[in-house]
């Protein structure tokens, strides 16, 4: 960097996303090598002034009390994010979030600190903080750095931090006019676009040394119709790790025509009567169910502490023959993806059911050191400020044997849901309840009346084992969601065939 911009002055001008780019020498060499797949660790270690040298005398440091092993996160992340409505830019804003987060382990134990300076003083100072976990002396010999090579998933054609607030602002007013455009019903549209790219860098005490470039972008629209006295409401968004190319004309359409079709429909829905039937699940966004009330008890440390009803079921059957559950970090572009996890694991694709089988946890360093088998790629953090947990990628379920028009057919009376917006669940003895938006009754094999603003109630693990048809069409959703545990929010993706379920409770009238 050149001495007449600091990196604290970068760090105060480097919300250009909305006004007009003006970036520091070494942080464009950086995003150039990065966007044409060319960069390499010393281009990180320059961009966040640290050397090799000082990274060794931290984890030094951070052993020097009896530590088993130690991890540094480097990070740099730039968000910007533009809000919509009524026809005007009503709210923009940017967001620096730089630092270092220094973890210590010893035996099950984590000590962590962190500190939003990577002078040696400041990474010193959060070092001997993680230290306190353990209370021996020793003394430590890192061992020799060796850069690890990882593939890329999502690669971005134009960054966002190419990009000026003027080039993004007509795709809103474009989305915006189009939903207004499709139907005199639409009384208010809200569109929402939001974009990040994050930095990472992260050298543990076994010499490990490896970097990841992490873009997310998300466009999302809400709309609001009024037919006569009833106003319904309806919200789409899709997210995906890209650059500018995500932004498109075809885009805006999707998003425009799913928002009235969606929204239409609700002013014919009905809330059934409540009580115990067949459930179908429609293919895509009923992913989050699987997420929630399924992936959450795979996760390693649950099973760890016996805190998931899942602890002592591996090896063990869980559904039928045809459910295969996958946790993934390698869809590629999808938001739950990553090129490697956040204590610097290869991301991979992981069956935690097959064939019906429990097949493996999630696991990160701590929980596959308990387990004695190898880390799965899932230690994520929401950032620098915090240690890394088992956390979900992008969950889905494989396709299965049958048609979606064979599931429907088989129900008599019941419902199928396709739209999601929140659920509770109990971790340990796997109870949920899902808010549905929008579906429809089946009647005698049909698809009849839309029904609205019901919830299903019901256990995981049984709901995992009443799964009786799996459809052949599989879809994964691409909206903007993002997984909560621990007090950290990560980006995930989900997906799903159309699955019938024997039994769930049906939270309705009368409930």
């Amino acid at each position: 960097m050149n001495k007449d911009f600091s990196r604290r002055d970068f760090l105060k001008t480097g919300s250009v996303g909305l006004a007009g780019v003006v970036l520091a020498p070494s942080f464009l060499n950086l995003l150039t090598s990065c966007t044409n797949g060319t960069a390499s660790l010393s281009d990180y270690m320059s961009h966040f002034e640290v050397n090799e040298e000082m990274m060794q005398k931290v984890i030094e440091t951070a052993l020097s009390r009896g530590g088993d092993y130690c991890d540094l996160f480097f990070e740099h992340t730039i968000s910007n994010y533009i809000s919509l409505q009524d026809n005007a830019v009503n709210r923009a804003g940017s967001n620096i979030d730089f630092g270092v987060g220094v973890r210590v382990l010893k035996g099950d134990q984590t000590g962590y600190a962190y500190s939003e300076d990577v002078n040696l003083e400041a990474m010193q100072k959060v070092a001997k903080t993680a230290a306190n976990i353990a209370n021996t002396s020793k003394v430590v010999d890192v061992s020799k750095f060796q850069a690890v090579d990882v593939p890329n998933y999502y690669k971005v054609n134009t960054p966002w931090e190419q990009i000026s607030i003027d080039s993004k602002i007509p795709f809103l007013k474009k989305l915006n006019d189009k939903i207004f455009s499709m139907d005199e019903k639409v009384i208010k549209v809200s569109v929402d676009f939001s974009e990040s790219t994050s930095f990472i860098m992260i050298v543990n005490s076994e010499g490990k040394l490896v970097q990841d470039y992490r873009p997310m972008v998300s466009l999302g629209a809400s709309c609001i119709m009024e037919k006569g006295d009833r106003k319904e409401s309806f919200s789409v968004s899709k997210s995906l790790r890209k650059g500018f190319e995500f932004l498109t004309d075809e885009l805006v359409d999707e998003i425009a025509n799913e928002a009235i079709e969606r929204t239409n429909v609700l002013f014919d829905a009905v809330i059934p009567i409540a009580g115990e039937m067949p459930v179908v699940l429609g293919a895509g966004s009923s992913g989050i169910l699987l997420h929630e009330a399924i992936g959450h008890a795979f996760e390693a440390d649950f099973n760890r502490k016996k805190e998931s009803i899942f602890s002592d079921k591996m090896g063990k059957e869980v559904a039928k023959p045809f459910v295969n559950i996958i946790d993934d970090g390698t869809v590629a572009f999808s938001r739950g993806s990553i090129n490697v996890d956040d204590e610097g694991n290869p991301s991979q694709k992981t069956y935690m059911v097959k064939d019906g089988v429990l097949n493996s946890y999630l696991h990160d360093r701590l929980s596959a050191q308990y387990y004695q088998v190898d880390p799965t790629g899932n230690g994520r953090r929401q950032s620098f400020r915090y240690s890394p947990v088992p956390r979900m990628r992008n969950t889905y379920m494989e396709a299965g044997p049958h048609t979606k028009e064979e599931i429907i057919t088989s129900v008599n009376n019941g419902v199928y849901v396709d739209s999601f917006t929140n659920g509770q669940v109990k971790i340990g003895a796997g109870d949920f309840t899902f808010y549905v938006k929008a579906g429809y009754l089946i009647e005698n094999g049909k698809l009849t009346t839309p029904v609205k603003d019901i919830n299903l109630i019901g256990n995981g693990p049984a709901a995992l084992a009443d799964i009786t048809m799996v459809s052949n069409e599989f879809e994964m959703d691409y909206g903007t969601w993002t997984c909560g545990k621990a007090g950290q929010g990560v980006p995930a993706g989900m997906g799903m065939p159309s699955v019938k379920v024997a039994k769930l409770t049906v939270g309705g009238k009368n409930a």
